[in-house]
């Protein structure tokens, strides 16, 4: 197939949905030029915003989670659902796309089972080791399924699955390409909660900065704090002395990575993804209440090939985090074999596999 096809991506919720959804949309894009794009989420302005940067149409419908919510809230999910499913068909008869691919989300459902009524080829991405509630539901009802970790696959019909890994937006594996950063340039650590911040992240990795270790006087810091917390880690950078850049959100990931020559991060899939791409360690520090424990398993298969290490959030100190970092930033050596362990893991072309795997279902879908 060489003409440009109109292509109906759906998810949402954190920027771990929403970046694969664009890395995918580009390597369609750039496969097939002239090809259409129209992004369903969830209405939230995070989503629309992000996506409108890189130019793509976007439309949401209503919808809400039905895991882990109290009555209420499950009640309130469940009447909205026939809703969500109206507006969802009514987004697919007016923009007629030739495949659905969902990223993840409770926004996927409605979309994917409106998409499954009008019997579109449909492809879901699921981003996590777990995989999320919506996901799980739709394996058994769409075309491919395509994982970013090997074992997934046990909770899907593995004769739909295919490991492709997690695409990676094309700046970022733009930076993957260019040289290493010159050996003489101060020594940054990167501190990235996700998308939305890490309140415990940003206080553990702020006080490790006020004990006052000699190995710790020269680092510079580039810390993402998400909206609540940070006036006050940078008001706690500023009154130690350290050389901090501090925001709620860094657009431009390429440039803060490139700067990295080590991270504290939670543990999303896409977050992770991204640092194996460009061979970045990390220490992680999986986020306690995510769904199925996900970012711990996600971790896991990071730290099994000496990427990363990882602690876990109840267990960690401001101390023990302070020591460790002074450990890697006293041993480059050690700091580059973990880079190159973390790049072991990494899937640049996941992006190109699920395109390939989309192509090959309208291939096999009979044209009406």
């Amino acid at each position: 197939m060489t003409t440009p096809i109109r292509l109906m991506l759906t998810g949402g919720g954190t920027g771990g949905h929403l970046f694969p959804a664009i890395a995918t949309a580009e390597a369609m894009c750039e496969r097939l030029p002239g090809t259409e794009v129209l992004f369903v989420g969830t209405g939230r302005r995070m989503d629309k915003a992000g996506l409108e940067q890189y130019g793509y149409a976007t439309c949401s419908i209503h919808s809400k989670g039905l895991k882990g919510k109290n009555l209420l809230s499950l009640l309130l999910g469940i009447l909205v659902l026939p809703v969500s499913c109206l507006e969802a068909m009514y987004h697919i008869l007016r923009f007629k796309p030739d495949i659905v691919v969902g990223v993840g989300g409770y926004v996927t459902g409605p979309v994917m089972i409106a998409a499954k009524f009008f019997g579109k080829p449909t492809l879901i991405h699921e981003q996590n080791s777990i995989p999320g509630l919506a996901n799980r539901k739709l394996g058994t009802m769409v075309a491919r399924i395509c994982l970013s970790l090997p074992g997934s696959e046990r909770s899907f019909p593995q004769e739909k699955t295919v490991l492709t890994g997690n695409p990676v937006r094309s700046e970022i594996l733009k930076l993957s390409e260019s040289g290493d950063s010159p050996d003489d340039k101060p020594l940054v650590l990167l501190v990235l909660g996700g998308s939305l911040g890490a309140h415990r992240v940003n206080e553990l990795v702020s006080t490790a900065f006020t004990l006052g270790l000699s190995g710790l006087k020269n680092i510079r810091v580039i810390h993402q704090t998400g909206p609540e917390d940070a006036e006050e880690v940078e008001a706690i950078y500023k009154r130690n002395g350290v050389d901090a850049t501090v925001a709620p959100f860094f657009t431009d990931m390429a440039a803060i990575y490139k700067e990295a020559d080590l991270l504290v991060s939670r543990a999303g899939a896409t977050t992770l993804a991204e640092l194996a791409v460009l061979g970045k360690p990390a220490l992680l520090i999986p986020y306690p209440y995510a769904a199925d424990n996900h970012q711990e398993k996600n971790a896991e298969y990071y730290v099994q090939a000496g990427g990363a290490l990882m602690f876990v959030e109840r267990d960690l100190t401001a101390e023990v985090l302070a020591e460790q970092l002074v450990q890697f930033f006293e041993n480059p050596a050690k700091l580059k074999k973990m880079s190159r362990a973390m790049k072991s893991r990494a899937f640049p072309k996941a992006a190109e596999h699920i395109v390939d795997e989309c192509l090959g279902l309208l291939n096999h879908t009979p044209q009406p």
